[in-house]
């Protein structure tokens, strides 16, 4: 059954090679079907992958090989809520460690330019806590980080 809403990313002409990464990254990601051009076109030939369908954390996407007209954004992100350090740490550094770029915040791009979010549940549940003072120091621990420390979230919670 085919989505009716489906994420479309532009590649330059890996899109196979980042959906299998995706796949072998993610939770509840695969590749799916691979689509090969029926002609020439301007940036690949009859035969070249076209595009490519695939899931990540069961989001239906699709990876089309367009050339370099387009470049990924911060406009657009994965946002992947973790439940744990070791998650949390394993996401980030498969995205980092495989070519990919840090950033602040928990943020990161692959690389292929695209952006993650990795939030761990406890930076989001702080963040967002009752307690103002406590979801401002956890906010303001954050606003230091690259890869979310829950332990130093957590400290900031308790204003340790």
């Amino acid at each position: 059954m085919t989505s009716k809403n489906t994420i479309c990313l532009w590649y330059e002409h890996d899109a196979l090679d980042a959906a299998k990464f995706y796949a072998e990254t993610f939770p509840d990601s695969a590749v799916g079907a691979v689509h090969l051009a029926p002609g020439d076109y301007p940036d690949g030939k009859q035969g070249d992958v076209l595009t490519v369908e695939f899931t990540v954390m069961g989001i239906p996407c699709i990876g089309l090989n367009g050339g370099d007209a387009f470049k990924h954004s911060e406009a657009f992100s994965f946002q992947v809520a973790t439940d744990d350090q070791a998650e949390t740490d394993r996401l980030w550094n498969a995205i980092v460690g495989n070519g990919g770029q840090e950033s602040m915040c928990g943020w990161c791009k692959d690389k292929w330019g695209l952006s993650w979010q990795i939030s761990p549940r406890a930076l989001t549940d702080a963040v967002a806590g009752p307690d103002p003072k406590a979801a401002k120091r956890a906010f303001d621990a954050m606003m230091t980080m690259r890869k979310i420390d829950i332990a130093v979230i957590e400290a900031a919670v308790r204003g340790d």
